[in-house]
């Protein structure tokens, strides 16, 4: 038996990733903008070109429908703003009041975007 934890552990504390696209952790704070309400609604974790970890500062609804845009910084010095449809999935509390840990996985993304995102997780290139 092990001791009680203070707080939640993050998604990655709890088990291996078992996850079959790859993901990419980002080290940077990048806003995710909610489109239709027009407000940044947290920042990245992880991204793949399935879905994406979010460290949510704004109360999501679980099941949800979102129309999400991020911007990257490709490996050849461009900025590019991804446009993602998604369905929230989970959410769990994060370390600090107030912000939790929301996964998505993408519904609608463009083709272009799609190739932009696997190129983006395997060359390791820089979100913004």
């Amino acid at each position: 038996m092990t001791a009680p934890r203070d707080s939640a552990p993050s998604p990655a504390d709890v088990a291996p990733d078992t996850r079959r696209a790859p993901r990419r952790q980002v080290a940077d704070r990048v806003p995710v903008t909610d489109q239709m309400a027009g407000q940044i609604i947290g920042r990245l974790g992880n991204v793949s070109e399935t879905g994406l970890l979010m460290l949510a500062s704004v109360t999501l609804c679980e099941d949800a429908l979102y129309q999400l845009r991020f911007p990257l910084l490709l490996g050849d010095g461009r900025h590019v703003q991804v446009d993602v449809g998604v369905h929230l999935l989970w959410t769990e509390p994060a370390h600090v009041p107030g912000q939790s840990w929301a996964g998505f996985r993408f519904l609608t993304l463009g083709r272009e975007h799609r190739q932009l995102l696997r190129e983006w997780v395997s060359e390791g290139g820089t979100a913004t």
